[in-house]
């Protein structure tokens, strides 16, 4: 089924030019195509508006004129220093111990959690084991450690590790399992330093850079849907405007 927008009907060749920008994606296809169809839109827009040059040089154009977003207020950082305040803190270490309970297609889930509940009880008992029941019992190369990862920083994890062992008490075992998506955790926290948090003064152009980013892209997001809601498309369905643009 051919892809209309607006009355004009996407050609082959355009999507085996596009096609190659998107490969590694899910759908690959799909994602070109949608791609084609929110290009197709937006220079639409921008020659109903008289928008001159190139159809890249028109798009800019468009895009610079109607997503257009204020640059944060002082005021307006300092809320999201004092809200965030970890995101500005250097030299913030921790040092964890963990064991990998692995979450695997083969396994059955109910059976694993019980065995890292199990694992978990003996070791809040007897916390001096770690080290040989994660030898025993980690599917993480840092069993051959005694499930030692050394020391972290915030950014080093993913984030739903990252949230605990920041906040879990140094020298203790964290009293539950931790799910993340490589799978059941049973975690063991060493020596922590606090860091420091750095002068508002210091990271305040980089809050509002960050700040007006997360504005931008949001507002982008909005006009994409907007003008895609205006458009007569057929042959797709786009389930929202998300994709990005390709550049």
């Amino acid at each position: 089924m051919p892809v209309i927008v607006n009355g004009y009907e996407l050609s082959d060749a355009e999507m085996e030019k596009e096609l190659p920008e998107h490969q590694g994606v899910a759908d690959p296809m799909k994602s070109a195509m949608t791609a084609l169809v929110l290009r197709r839109v937006l220079l639409d827009k921008a020659n109903e508006l008289g928008l001159t040059g190139n159809d890249g040089d028109k798009i800019e154009a468009l895009l610079v004129r109607e997503v257009v977003v204020p640059q944060p207020s002082s005021e307006e950082c300092l809320r999201h220093y004092q809200t965030h305040p970890q995101r500005f803190t250097v030299g913030e270490l921790v040092e964890v111990n963990h064991i990998l309970f692995q979450v695997t297609a083969a396994l059955d889930l109910d059976n694993l959690r019980k065995h890292a509940e199990i694992v978990l009880q003996d070791l809040l008992d007897n916390p001096a084991n770690f080290t040989a029941m994660a030898k025993a019992n980690s599917n993480c190369p840092s069993s051959e450690v005694g499930g030692n990862l050394g020391q972290l920083t915030r950014g080093d994890t993913v984030p739903e590790f990252e949230k605990v062992i920041f906040n879990a008490e140094e020298h203790k075992i964290v009293p539950r399992l931790v799910e993340t998506r490589f799978g059941l955790h049973i975690v063991q926290l060493g020596r922590k330093l606090a860091g420091k948090l750095l002068p508002f003064e210091q990271v305040e152009s980089k809050i509002a850079d960050a700040m007006q980013r997360a504005s931008h892209d949001h507002a982008m997001r909005q006009y994409l849907q907007l003008t895609v809601g205006q458009a007569k498309i057929s042959g797709i369905e786009l389930e929202g405007a998300e994709t990005p643009l390709v550049q």
